[in-house]
């Protein structure tokens, strides 16, 4: 059972339950700009084989699917930029992006995303953008190490559905804007700040000077020398 509505030009879904929204998008969406929202996700997932920790009717887990006509595949990692800039923007709280698409504040992690685009030779077929906003739950059981809510930062429950509509607006907004990279650079955790990372060679002290256009991480390391990351070759060590 769903109960489907209209927000700007997206049309909205809203589920009760499913195992995951990008999921029930590749089955069902069939045109663009579609929103799946759903109370709780049996599979929610993040990045890579992380998973999402949400309890039921708490948070914010839905899925857009949009058809970026005048991206071209080449630069697909301005979808990431549109959304990680939106997020911030909806959230406030000073939220800034840890690389490449966790929504931070503070330390803390408030939002994932998980982005699957689908390709067709050099263009873009479609996006379908996963989003995980922790709201009102205020106890995390799982292994995460930093996770936080808006509720647990503010002391107040937020509307989910004026939080839905408020992301929607800006993200529509955001997604005509010319300077999403520039924001985006801006708002980057730890941007300048000498910090502890991990890679293949193991930890090092380092500090990040940039994001290329096509998402690789810049860092440059006590020795002077700029490392180049793509995702998952890096990893980011949190303070708990």
């Amino acid at each position: 059972m769903y109960l489907c509505k209209r927000i700007m030009e997206f049309k909205v879904i809203h589920i009760e339950e499913t195992d995951s929204t990008n999921r029930w998008l590749k089955t069902y969406g069939d045109e663009s700009n579609l929103c799946v929202v759903a109370d709780y996700q049996t599979a929610g997932k993040g990045c890579g084989s992380n998973s999402w920790e949400s309890e039921r009717g708490k948070n914010l887990t839905f899925s857009i699917l949009i058809h970026p006509t005048d991206i071209p595949a080449s630069e697909q990692f301005r979808i990431t930029e549109m959304v990680s800039v939106a997020l911030c923007e909806t959230i406030g709280m000073e939220a800034s992006i840890k690389w490449p698409n966790d929504i931070y504040v503070g330390e803390r992690k408030i939002c994932g995303i998980l982005i699957e685009n689908r390709l067709q030779g050099s263009e873009m077929k479609d996006s379908i953008i996963g989003i995980g906003l922790n709201v009102n739950q205020q106890t995390f059981v799982s292994d995460a190490p930093n996770p936080v809510s808006i509720k647990q930062l503010t002391g107040c429950d937020t509307n989910r559905e004026i939080l839905l509509n408020d992301f929607l607006h800006t993200f529509n907004e955001v997604s005509t804007r010319k300077n999403n990279a520039s924001t985006y650079r801006k708002r980057l955790f730890r941007l300048g700040q000498k910090a502890a990372f991990a890679d293949k060679t193991g930890r090092f002290e380092g500090t990040i000077v940039d994001v290329e256009p096509d998402g690789h991480l810049l860092i440059r390391d006590e020795a002077g020398l700029v490392r180049r990351y793509a995702f998952k070759e890096v990893q980011f060590l949190i303070n708990k």
